[in-house]
């Protein structure tokens, strides 16, 4: 008895001492706060604070793009081809047939492109500046530049080929190239549908704006349900498209395991663990909801994590939400899945110690199978202490 009692006592000892001795989906609620891994990481607590700071820094153009203004007033510039027409109301530039009267009262320059000193030549008027100018400001010039030499003179001055205030669409777009910048204005939306459109699904697409040496990108689902981020072209920009379906990985004691496509633009916390068929109601420890993503340093540090710890411009962050507390629903509700997230839940620690106890019971039964054998191998053969019971013989047999 002695033996045995030491035995079992030694082999709790054990067990209880050790972490790999019950089969499990993977680390311990306990194990994650401990923060004792080869790969070090921050483990931060799902606060109201927590999901300001991640909104605020969600991918998105508006607040990266500082340019909000409205239709923007298109000038000319190096490369552009312009025509130009001079009219005059009597006898001046141009000359009369022999008869004395005169084919016509205007004269048409043929289409010339501003060149790299930013100039245009007109006859009779001589080099006008153009880069930089408007239209009606190159009129202007010309007018004045002839007022002492033809009677009353007009000019009419086109835009034949707007070169130099055009954006470029990319990308996965039915018909990527460049486009002239209307004049009054026009967004992203819109600059995408003279592009004839995306090619894939729009909750699968991403935009990026480059401007100034600056991009920025946002799901085109944010172009439609955020106006904020639907701004105007500026000549020069280049938009492009591309396309990334969105998934997410669950894993531990939620109701399925494996990898779900968002299937939306934009998929919730909340909506990813109702993906996942939810919480096990058998194993789960709804306080140990946990997703695992990188973030940059900015973010993480915006967080309160000590981001000196860390190397490289990506912190790893495991995300943690309570939601044994009822206000924790609305928390994951605000908070945004990103694509490649890893959302784990953790077993209930009644769910380890039923293990355990269950691993014990059997190891004790296996240790106890041949002293019951022994024993039952010594009544059989003493004829005492033990009762044989057989099935009876069918009549007939």
């Amino acid at each position: 008895m002695g033996f045995r009692l030491g035995f079992l006592t030694a082999l709790i000892a054990l067990a209880l001492g050790g972490c790999g001795v019950t089969p499990v989906a993977g680390p311990q609620s306990w194990d994650i706060a401990s923060g004792q891994s080869n790969v070090p990481y921050a483990l931060v607590r799902l606060r109201p604070e927590v999901l300001n700071v991640l909104a605020a820094h969600a991918p998105r153009i508006a607040g990266r793009i500082a340019d909000q203004r409205g239709p923007q007033t298109v000038v000319v510039g190096i490369g552009d081809i312009v025509g130009v027409t001079v009219y005059e109301t009597g006898a001046g530039l141009f000359v009369q047939n022999e008869t004395g009267v005169r084919p016509g009262n205007f004269f048409t320059v043929p289409p010339q492109a501003v060149g790299v000193d930013g100039n245009i030549t007109v006859p009779s008027a001589g080099s006008i500046p153009a880069k930089g100018r408007t239209i009606a400001e190159i009129e202007r010039a010309i007018v004045s530049a002839l007022k002492n030499r033809a009677l009353a003179p007009s000019v009419v001055v086109t835009l034949l080929d707007q070169r130099s205030s055009a954006f470029t669409v990319l990308g996965d777009v039915r018909s990527a190239g460049r486009f002239p910048v209307n004049p009054g204005g026009e967004r992203i939306l819109e600059a995408i549908g003279r592009a004839a459109g995306l090619v894939g699904a729009g909750n699968e697409s991403w935009v990026v704006l480059e401007r100034g040496g600056k991009k920025a990108a946002t799901p085109f689902g944010a172009l439609i349900d955020e106006p904020a981020n639907n701004i105007y072209v500026r000549p020069r920009d280049v938009i492009y498209v591309f396309r990334e379906p969105q998934t997410f990985v669950a894993f531990g004691a939620s109701g399925r395991q494996g990898q779900f496509p968002f299937e939306a633009w934009r998929v919730s916390l909340s909506e990813a663990i109702a993906k996942a068929t939810g919480l096990s109601d058998l194993t789960a420890d709804p306080a140990a909801v946990f997703v695992y993503r990188g973030e940059t340093r900015e973010v993480a540090s915006l967080m309160g994590v000590d981001v000196s710890q860390f190397d490289g411009p990506v912190i790893p962050i495991i995300y943690q939400v309570d939601l044994r507390d009822p206000g924790g629903y609305f928390l994951t509700s605000r908070f945004e899945m990103h694509n490649k997230d890893v959302l784990y839940v953790s077993n209930a620690a009644s769910v380890e110690s039923t293990k355990f106890m269950n691993y014990i019971r059997t190891i004790v039964a296996t240790a106890q199978d041949p002293v019951t054998l022994a024993n039952s191998i010594k009544a059989l053969s003493t004829g005492t202490g033990a009762t044989i019971v057989t099935q009876p013989i069918p009549a007939g047999l």
